[in-house]
């Protein structure tokens, strides 16, 4: 049995299917905290563990490395995409009940918009066999700004030939992407318990699902 947790003015029927990336669709976060890790081996900072990752990483690169590496962090983000391209596909795998959330949801044009570097996401979609599931897949540098700026979201949905209204629902989990969607005028759709984000309240979605399976089970009964 699904339970969804709904805020009022959140439309209850989509008419299209937007996704955050990691943590939501595919955990890839051991490929990313290796190359975090040979980065900070580079410049003598601190190893972090998978949960580390998990937990802190939230903007994109073009973002977050100018504060963690200064004027040197062009180099740390050269290191960083070196270590990234040669294993980010061996790590990369479903999240629990994802791929039968995108089977239920063929009903609907589906697409991705993440803070991960638009290549690599790119790569991880065809290396899961999953391009035919979205008509859009938006990543960090794509867009004019990163999430939790509307501008990657309003770019995907371009792509898709639709506007941004409340029938347009974007998952994610972390409350950076319930601020993203709501900037951009769509629902806020937050699957998880954001455990590693300060929990359900402080996402301050407009729906909430416990799991992916909750999703598709809700999905399936709309189609």
């Amino acid at each position: 049995m699904w339970r969804v947790t709904v805020k009022a003015m959140a439309s209850d029927r989509p008419s299209v299917l937007l996704f955050d990336w990691d943590n939501t669709l595919v955990d890839g976060w051991a490929g990313i905290t290796a190359a975090l890790n040979a980065t900070f081996d580079a410049f003598g900072h601190p190893a972090w563990t998978v949960e580390d990752t998990r937990n802190r990483v939230r903007v994109s690169l073009r973002e977050s490395f100018p504060q963690m590496f200064g004027t040197r962090w062009e180099d740390a983000r050269d290191i960083f995409y070196d270590t990234l391209s040669r294993q980010h596909l061996a790590h990369v795998s479903p999240m629990p009940g994802m791929a039968d959330v995108l089977e239920a949801g063929v009903s609907w044009p589906q697409g991705v918009v993440s803070n991960k570097a638009g290549l690599f996401l790119r790569r991880e979609v065809t290396h899961l066999g999953w391009e035919r599931f979205f008509t859009a897949v938006v990543g960090a540098g794509d867009a004019a700004a990163d999430k939790p700026a509307p501008d990657p979201i309003l770019l995907a949905l371009s792509r898709i030939g639709r506007v941004p209204d409340r029938s347009v629902w974007y998952m994610g989990d972390t409350a950076l992407d319930m601020r993203a969607a709501q900037a951009a005028g769509v629902t806020a759709v937050l699957v998880g318990n954001a455990e590693h984000d300060g929990g359900v309240e402080q996402a301050a979605a407009d729906i909430h699902f416990q799991s992916g399976f909750e999703l598709q089970a809700r999905l399936r009964d709309l189609a």
